[in-house]
């Protein structure tokens, strides 16, 4: 006699919101504030300079960051709203439609036609909105807008993000910010890269090496400007 074995099972959709909102925020935290701090160091400042512009670069970045998830989250939280909102009106006012057209859905997505309709004459005898929003508009609980999640996830990794070359132009010599910055967060940028990665089952070497180009590049081209204005002075 067979018996029948559950397990469970966790998948990256799970966790898209907070782990985009997460990775952003840290990757933009570490780059704006090096960026920052090596063009800043790039042009010849005193330390104390270097330092104040670090730390204003990591309280204005992780304010910005907070608002700007919050409102753009909002909008797609208010768009996913008014849409549900919508639905409703359309499942109240022409149930056989609805029904209709989830079943159509199924069938483009290969199921038999009776079948189909089947199916969607039970979920939506379930929970005719959820069905309707999960298979017709896309909207699920895993993908569903979190705005004050968001926000908070995205100030609180850039503030971890740009600790790294603020701390790192506190502990080394004034002679030696613009290289131990530049060096400490390309690492940690690889890092960040890999860890992202792994927790969204990726391709680890793909990933790290994406942010630390970008990373480079960014600070490169922030030292040539700083360098050049410096000179300029």
């Amino acid at each position: 006699m067979s018996r029948l074995h559950t397990h469970s099972e966790t998948h990256s959709v799970d966790r898209v919101g907070w782990l985009r909102a997460a990775v952003l925020g840290a990757n933009d935290g570490i780059v704006s504030t090096a960026s920052l701090i090596v063009g800043v160091a790039a042009a010849a400042t005193s330390q104390a300079d270097i330092l104040i512009a670090g730390g204003a670069g990591l309280v204005a970045g992780a304010m910005s960051m907070a608002a700007g998830e919050y409102v753009s989250v909002s909008s797609q939280a208010d768009s996913e709203r008014a849409d549900l909102e919508r639905e409703k009106s359309e499942l109240a006012a022409q149930p056989e439609f609805e029904l209709a057209e989830l079943a159509h859905i199924y069938v483009a997505r290969g199921v038999k036609p009776d079948l189909a309709r089947e199916v969607a004459a039970q979920l939506m005898a379930h929970d005719a909105l959820g069905a309707h929003a999960r298979d017709e508009l896309g909207i699920s609980e895993a993908m569903s807008a979190r705005p004050l999640q968001a926000a908070a996830t995205s100030a609180a990794t850039f503030s971890v993000g740009a600790a790294v070359p603020l701390l790192t132009a506190i502990m080394v010599p004034q002679e030696q910010i613009l290289g131990g910055v530049a060096a400490a967060s390309l690492v940690s940028l690889a890092l960040l890269g890999g860890v992202a990665a792994k927790a969204g089952r990726a391709k680890i070497g793909r990933a790290t090496l994406r942010v630390t180009f970008w990373g480079a590049f960014a600070m490169g081209l922030t030292a040539a400007i700083g360098s050049l204005f410096g000179t300029a002075v």
